[in-house]
This record gives structure tokens, sequence and C-alpha cells, in this order.
């Protein structure tokens, strides 16, 4: 398993995330399989968020009650959440203010079972955010040990900058949607100034050469969906081409398509993390075999290629 200390921390991190988003209606048995085969993998973080499961905290309640670690087993691992998105009768919305967070937090606290969150993320922009607020909850949490650092998931630069106005803390991660099919967050810089090229339009603001400046570490679900939750492109027909050479850099390298795929997104010198929501932990084992592939720049760029991106 490729690992990294995460910028602005000490943590050492694994390049492949479990993500616990679909584990609600699977037996404890189940849940502690696909960890301990995470474990036994490399992997060190486990994403969550409130809103997984239908009920609130419903995934974070199972994971803890499946899991039932010692003190010394939580403290090898890096357990992250979000918060953020509201869902009620009327329809969903989202809600930054102070007593959101900080309530939100302290249910997942409840939820997990631990004393802290290791990295706390706000789940997608709400465009009413007072920034004073969310300084505010961050601070609040900090300060009691109840969060040691702190992200952000699906947000621009603009945005992170808005926070750092009145924010403190250093933004140490962002979880935005990358795959090889699905990336306007590298594709849009190949192709700049291309006139007339739907690729050359930039959808982020930069996003990736901001936080490698900032030493923001991105972290990229749906690591394997054509497009918007549009389907995954391993095996699909409509990827033929890509699936071709998938395969054959799988043989080469003796791992799956699957790990390939995960190459090419943590071949990228950002140290991008792939976020895997399976719940097959076999999955979860060719995705870290994978990470450690150090594809060519010929390998990667084929790859590129083939799944639709110019490269003038």
């Amino acid at each position: 398993m490729k690992t990294f200390t995460l910028p602005h921390t000490s943590m050492a991190v694994s390049a492949v995330v479990a993500g616990m988003m679909r584990i609600a209606d699977m037996g404890d048995h189940e849940i502690r399989a696909l960890v301990d085969c995470a474990l036994e993998q490399g992997v060190t973080v486990f994403d969550h968020a409130d809103i997984y499961g239908g009920a609130y905290h419903r995934c974070e309640e199972r994971f803890a009650a499946a899991c039932d670690w010692s003190s010394s087993q939580r403290e090898q691992v890096c357990l992250q959440t979000k918060c953020g998105i509201v869902r009620d009768a009327a329809g969903a919305y989202f809600d930054f203010s102070r007593d959101h967070i900080v309530a939100s937090v302290d249910a997942s606290l409840r939820a997990l079972r631990t004393e802290y969150i290791d990295v706390l993320l706000l789940h997608r922009p709400d465009a009413l955010v007072e920034p004073e607020e969310v300084a505010q909850a961050f601070d609040e949490l900090e300060q009691a040990g109840k969060v040691r650092h702190f992200g952000v998931s699906n947000h621009t630069p603009g945005q992170i900058m808005l926070l750092s106005t009145c924010v403190t803390q250093t933004i140490v991660v962002n979880q935005v949607q990358l795959s090889i099919t699905h990336a306007p967050l590298i594709a849009q810089g190949i192709a700049m100034n291309m006139a007339d090229q739907d690729q050359s339009v930039s959808r982020d603001m930069g996003l990736l050469d901001f936080c490698r400046l900032n030493g923001i570490t991105c972290q990229a679900w749906s690591p394997f969906q054509s497009g918007f939750f549009t389907g995954a492109f391993l095996g699909d027909p409509q990827f033929g081409d890509l699936n071709r050479v998938l395969d054959r850099l799988a043989a080469k390298y003796a791992v799956t398509a699957t790990g390939i795929a995960t190459a090419w997104i943590t071949r990228h010198p950002a140290n991008i993390q792939v976020v895997m929501g399976t719940t097959k932990p076999a999955r979860v084992a060719e995705a870290a075999a994978g990470s450690e592939i150090p594809l060519t720049r010929s390998e990667w760029y084929e790859l590129f290629r083939v799944a639709g991106h110019i490269i003038p």
C-alpha cells in the first residue's frame, strides 16, 4: 500500500481510503470482514458522513458496533466524517452554521464511540455560509479535543479561500469526484486555451493546482464512475478501448483492472487518495495492490487518451 504523511499533520495515511457509505444494511461479521481486509491491506483511513445510511449517523453506528475497537486500536487509524447536508420533508439543503456543525460532530462522536474525529470535512458547499460561524465551530471543536484536523468536500479554490478569511485551522483535505473518465480536475489544464473544446472549460477554477500549492490533499470519490453517478466504466462495452488498455496493463503488472484504474489516480504527484465505496473486501485488496504501481508517463497518458480526453 502506498502511504504518505498528510501535509500539515503528523498522520501517516494510506493512498486508499475505505468509504463506509454502504454498510448500513450489512451484518456485523460482514462489516468486520470488510474492515479487517482493509487493515490487512494497509488502509488506515475510514471515511464516513452524517448522512450515510438513510437515517442520520446510521453507517457510523453500524461501523462502531461491528468493530468495537479498543483505545489502542482506535489510535492506529484515521476516522474522518462529514457534515453540512440536511434532508427534511421539504428536501435537501446545506447548513454550515455553528450550531449545526457542532451538533453533527457531537452526534458522530456518539455514533462512532470515539472521543475524537481525526478529520472533519464540510460536505457540499453551503451558498449561505458565514465564515465567522464556521470558524467559531472549528475553534470550539478543536479546543475541546473533539476534532484534530479539518477539511472540505467538493469545494472550489474561492470557497476555500472564503472560509480562510476567518478559519484559522489549515484545510488539509478536499474530497472531490475523480476517475479516468471523469477528470476535469486534470483534463482542463491539458487543453487550456483551446477554443471550442469543452475540455478547455474550467469547471473548478484550477482546484488541483490550488490544492498542490497549499498542501491540501485531494481525495477522489467515485474513482471508477464514468461520469456523475452514471455507472462504472470498468467492464462497460461503451468504454471498450479503455477496458482493453486496462486489461493489458493489468496483465503486465499482475493486478486487476481495478488496480490499474486506482494506479492512474495514485500515480499523480499530488498524492491523491482513492476513496473506495465498495462493500467487497476483494475490491479493496485490488485497489490497494494498484496503489503502488508506478505507471510510466506513456501508460498514464495512454489511459487518459483512450478515456476520451484530448492530448493536444
